[in-house]
């Protein structure tokens, strides 16, 4: 049995959100594909240009096909090499919301969220007529979709109508080398202010971001900071303009995007990570905060309460009160519980790996084929 994957995500230089996921994926089923229980003849990946330096190497059973055009990848680049190949791949795996066009092999695709369906004035239009329209195709021509959490999965089935066994959560993971980072030691650097609260993510408004800011101005400690890592997405004006408008432009930090080196010593000397955010298809900062042993004040809605589970201290995101009541208490908890609430994160990440999540990708791919060979 031959797969093929769109390898696009995965391919790029920075990898956020759907890119990180395609990789780690992509990353696992090269491992799988060097051992004696490899599940496939070969494993096709595809990408535009050249293969980048960071994807895994290739290897007998796992190949890679540089393609041309870049544009309208999914409608004219992918779809071609694909129809050119010989002998034909058996299931197409497109680790994003949109399907190849124009191909008769069976396809499967991942869903991260459909955020763009709930709150829709979040996205800037081009964005949201491709996510709306160009998944709406995808789902209808898609034999299985893969999604990163239940809450995602039971959106897409209310969304599109699904049937519950189309739709199976492959939950994603901290890389590797994130977590072994994590079990070192991190020294503060002496840019970091003496006490500061962290919050990642990109600067959009589905973050809640401007609403965080806000607590800050009510917090108990007027002498702690609010550093906020992550690049500019969109819509991103009344975020940047919200220190300002609530009088905290002094204890408000936008750090932009850091590298991942950077990130261990910010997690760890971190009082309390927060994620707000109104919608989340998933949210790996969560867990990596957890990993570097920093407490959680996350969001009661959408998938969070599924990754940190009893280790989270949960807020309504709507409401600034509840934010600021949250974020206080993970400020004043005794060393006892602080120290607890440290030990159950910890073991919550342990749940989550890239193996697990790349072997039930497998397992769909390798069904999906066989369906498809005899039908």
């Amino acid at each position: 049995m031959i797969a093929a994957i769109d390898g696009y995500e995965a391919n790029a230089s920075v990898r956020v959100g759907i890119g990180r996921y395609a990789f780690e994926i992509i990353a696992q089923i090269a491992a799988r594909q060097s051992q004696a229980d490899r599940l496939f003849d070969d494993v096709r990946v595809y990408v535009p240009g050249k293969v980048a330096a960071h994807m895994p190497k290739e290897t007998q059973h796992f190949h890679y096909r540089e393609i041309r055009p870049r544009q309208l990848w999914t409608w004219v680049g992918f779809p071609l090499a694909l129809a050119r190949e010989k002998p034909t791949p058996d299931v197409v795996f497109s680790p994003t919301h949109y399907v190849p066009r124009f191909t008769r092999i069976p396809r499967v695709m991942a869903i991260m969220d459909v955020s763009y369906l709930s709150y829709p004035e979040l996205f800037r239009a081009q964005d949201l007529h491709k996510l709306v329209h160009w998944t709406a195709y995808s789902v209808r021509h898609a034999a299985k979709i893969i999604t990163i959490s239940v809450f995602s999965k039971r959106a897409i089935i209310d969304a599109y109508h699904v049937p519950s066994d189309r739709v199976v959560v492959a939950y994603p993971a901290l890389p590797d080398t994130v977590l072994i980072r994590a079990m070192g030691k991190s020294e503060k650097t002496t840019a970091l202010p003496e006490k500061y609260i962290l919050s990642v993510g990109t600067l959009q408004p589905r973050k809640n971001f401007s609403r965080l800011i806000e607590a800050m101005a009510h917090i108990s400690d007027p002498d702690i900071e609010l550093l906020i890592v992550g690049k500019k997405g969109w819509l991103y004006d009344e975020i940047l303009g919200a220190p300002k408008k609530f009088g905290v432009e002094n204890r408000v930090r936008f750090l932009d995007f850091v590298p991942d080196e950077a990130l261990p010593s910010l997690y760890t000397h971190a009082k309390c990570f927060v994620l707000p955010s109104l919608y989340e298809g998933f949210g790996l900062p969560v867990l990596e905060a957890m990993a570097h042993g920093t407490p959680v004040v996350v969001s009661s809605g959408s998938s969070l309460p599924e990754i940190a589970g009893d280790a989270g201290i949960y807020v309504d995101p709507s409401d600034v009160s509840s934010i600021i009541d949250g974020i206080n208490r993970a400020l004043t908890e005794s060393a006892a519980d602080r120290k607890a609430r440290i030990q159950q994160g910890l073991q919550r990440v342990k749940e989550f790996t890239w193996e697990g999540a790349a072997a039930k990708v497998m397992d769909v791919l390798e069904d999906v084929g066989k369906q498809g060979r005899n039908a």
